[in-house]
């Protein structure tokens, strides 16, 4: 197996090239699915939002509204 040298504040250790690529590899997949949830997050607010903002008609205006409820 083949050695690397990881910097860890300051100091060179020597590890397995297994753990160097796998420790890289968790920081990016934790990193992918933080970026994820906070895209669906955000598309859920956003649809939501557009939602409650509107009622179907959103020209029409609260005299019309009121003249339709009587």
């Amino acid at each position: 197996m083949a050695n690397n040298r990881a910097n860890v504040e300051g100091d060179d250790h020597v590890v397995q090239e297994e753990a160097a690529v796998s420790r890289s590899r968790g920081t990016i997949w934790a990193l992918i699915s933080v970026g994820a949830f906070v895209v669906i997050l955000a598309l859920v607010f956003f649809f939501f939002l557009s939602k409650s903002a509107t009622d179907g008609k959103p020209n029409e205006t609260p005299a019309q509204m009121e003249q339709r409820r009587q």
